[in-house]
């Protein structure tokens, strides 16, 4: 499968940003992939979940915020990944020809695309994806990061590590009951914020990254499933 390069303008103030398509033969729905804090598009976990999903499917459009490009620290203000967010969806879209458009990403990455929607629903996007939800800093248990999910108003799917130390399951567990048939959290036992697992637990980083890309396929299936039937 051939991964293409895809750039788009992030926002007028801070321009392009490069961002990476692939788009397997005979794809069913497309994923405007959004990274990290502290890691782009090419970072190994990008990358190969990219690529997983592909094999399942999948397309992805996985973009840089314009902070990361430039290879600064903190990220841009929340302002700018918000109007990030919404162009790198619009451009999935745009690249997608008529696919059903998600969104979502990696902790940061995931998070901003939940709150871009809260505030103004992305055009045409079906469901939201979140690899690893940051819902508190390490060791500071809070839900107020979690508040602007209640103004969410399409699927939303969490993946999360029992071993997270971002997000205590206490809290979490609640707050995705709370949203009712909106949601639905995936727990990846054992797995840390990056989705990485002790060597005791008789898994392979490979084999946790093939669970990901399997409970995101199965459900983008029962989204587009139900949509039809609705």
């Amino acid at each position: 499968m051939t991964a293409e390069q895809a750039q788009f303008v992030s926002t007028p103030e801070k321009g392009e940003v490069p961002a990476v398509l692939i788009q397997p033969a005979g794809a069913r729905a497309m994923l405007a992939f959004a990274h990290g804090a502290g890691a782009g598009i090419h970072h190994p976990f990008m990358r190969a979940t990219a690529e997983r999903l592909a094999a399942r499917g999948v397309a992805t459009l996985r973009y840089q915020f314009p902070y990361m490009q430039l290879g600064r620290r903190p990220p841009d203000r929340p302002s700018v990944l918000i109007d990030t967010v919404r162009a790198a969806a619009a451009r999935a879209g745009a690249l997608s020809a008529g696919l059903p458009l998600f969104a979502g990403g990696k902790s940061l990455g995931g998070r901003m695309t939940s709150m871009a929607d809260a505030r103004a629903p992305l055009s045409d996007v079906r469901g939201l994806v979140f690899f690893g939800f940051p819902l508190h800093p390490p060791k500071r248990p809070s839900t107020e990061r979690a508040a602007h999910l209640a103004e969410v108003h399409v699927p939303m799917l969490f993946l999360q590590g029992t071993r997270d130390v971002l997000a205590d399951l206490d809290l979490l567990d609640p707050i995705v009951a709370d949203l009712g048939s909106r949601a639905v959290l995936h727990l990846v036992q054992g797995a840390d914020h990056g989705f990485e697992v002790l060597k005791r637990s008789g898994r392979t980083s490979e084999q946790v990254l093939d669970e990901l890309a399997d409970a995101v396929s199965t459900w983008i299936e029962e989204v587009l499933s139900a949509r039809e039937t609705s």
